[in-house]
């Protein structure tokens, strides 16, 4: 368990999590006592809000105000959403065609910090554009909030946006495109701008890293639920990119990612063949260097992925993501296609018991690692730390002493490791992968658990 460092949550963009077309795996956004009446009888949240549209109807796309759990809102080119269709937490989502706008018609009296939202298109529809505004003069001048966000076939994303605007203030969604393809908006989670409220940017909600305080990972994405091994940053050589499938650190200088981080469930699991689409990644800064395909000819070593094609089945979009270069290393062949393959294997089969698995991988490097091509770094361990939970939708508040974590520092060199060689000899503590890496994994859990789990090795 390293000392907890704080996240530099500045990075605005797609915050991914895969789900399908039934639903995010995850709580439902109940909106419980988040509000009072205000002087003109409507709800208004009294700190922070959240909004996951569990208590209005309205099912025609005419302009109508509609009460919601945390205020009346108007929504244009819009409804409420409860088809098997509509991608959603629980029940009902809001769902936004043409140039639709859902919009709120009470102040924030306490203003907002950081707003969380889910978003993915609706049903089989392509993609689409929106983007958030808000407005500190009662509705009559807007302004956008960050940047527009893309919602993508086959993803139920979180998009983050750093409002940091004092009360009062009122927020709008706008679909920007104007065509006709349909975004579902659900899981609008709304903080003060002093960090209060209900998560969204690291308040105490249950888990917490080692000063107590939790949320950073899961307000990032469902992928790093459990904690950033390092803060989000961007830095070229620690630089967060969250996609819809996994989310990583990406390395510039090296080439490859320092760690990859992805949610494992039955939800991402389907019959999609390997799309075997290997590719640089076209979602990074055009500054940041990259691996090329080049760089493997040849090598020696395999395109060794770090989130599996495998984990991500449900959907062709899905598993292409996965071909991303920055989601592999230089992976000796032994490596790779033995041990490693093995435990990707059993990894899936947990799974598909039921369980909840959140993931990380990635390499250990030294001063005298090798590379391939032009710079790419060759790492001399692969490492995989998988915490098992019982449940779908679990989280750090979920983590006990007796939570299974699996964790394996695997050689990467087919003279130190043989292809038939059996993935539980390669089992160490996860203090000893964070002593070797330098990274803080499970970070939002706990510390007097972690002080336990961290150091066990998994004997089952």
């Amino acid at each position: 368990m390293q000392a907890r460092r704080s996240p530099h949550l500045h990075v605005t963009a797609m915050m991914a999590l895969l789900a399908g077309a039934s639903g995010c795996v995850g709580a439902d956004a109940s909106q419980g006592d988040k509000s009072a009446a205000n002087e003109n009888g409507e709800a208004s949240p009294l700190a922070a809000a959240a909004e996951g549209f569990e208590a209005g109807t309205k099912l025609a796309y005419a302009a109508a105000d509609v009460t919601l759990g945390s205020g009346t809102w108007n929504m244009d080119e819009a409804l409420i959403g409860t088809s098997t269709s509509d991608v959603k937490t629980g029940a009902r989502a809001a769902r936004i065609r043409n140039s639709g706008r859902v919009t709120m018609l009470f102040d924030l009296d306490s203003g907002a910090g950081t707003v969380t939202i889910h978003h993915a298109p609706f049903g089989s529809d392509g993609s689409g554009t929106w983007g958030l505004f808000s407005s500190d003069d009662g509705g009559s001048s807007w302004t956008q909030v960050g940047a527009t966000v893309t919602s993508s076939p086959g993803a139920f994303a979180t998009a983050t946006f750093d409002v940091n605007a004092g009360g009062p203030v009122r927020l709008e969604i706008r679909k920007l495109d104007g065509g006709s393809n349909r975004i579902n908006i659900d899981d609008i989670e709304i903080a003060d701008p002093d960090g209060g409220g209900d998560g969204a940017d690291g308040g105490d909600d249950g888990g917490g890293g080692d000063d107590g305080g939790g949320g950073d990972g899961a307000s990032v994405s469902v992928h790093t639920t459990l904690g950033l091994p390092t803060p989000a940053s961007t830095d070229p050589d620690d630089f967060l990119s969250v996609k819809n499938g996994y989310v990583i650190s990406y390395n510039a200088g090296r080439k490859v990612a320092n760690w990859v981080s992805w949610e494992l469930n039955t939800s991402y699991l389907g019959s999609t063949d390997r799309q075997d689409d290997y590719r640089p990644d076209d979602t990074l800064p055009d500054g940041l260097s990259q691996a090329s395909l080049a760089d493997y000819s040849g090598s020696g070593f395999d395109r060794g992925h770090m989130c599996p094609s495998g984990d991500r089945t449900l959907n062709t979009s899905a598993n292409s993501e996965t071909f991303f270069l920055t989601n592999m290393v230089p992976q000796a062949s032994n490596n790779n296609r033995g041990p490693w393959e093995d435990l990707e294997s059993e990894s899936r089969t947990i799974a598909r018991s039921g369980k909840e698995l959140f993931v990380v991988s990635g390499g250990v490097f030294t001063a005298s690692s090798d590379t391939i091509g032009d710079g790419v770094s060759v790492p001399d361990e692969t490492f995989k730390v998988i915490v098992v939970l019982d449940a779908v939708g679990d989280g750090p508040a979920d983590v006990t002493d007796s939570t299974r974590v699996i964790a394996v520092l695997m050689p990467n060199s087919d003279s130190a490791i043989g292809e038939t060689d059996d993935w539980h000899d390669f089992r160490v503590s996860v203090d000893d992968i964070e002593a070797a890496t330098g990274e803080d994994f499970l970070a939002d859990v706990d510390p007097a658990v972690q002080a336990v789990i961290e150091a066990r090795v998994d004997d089952q």
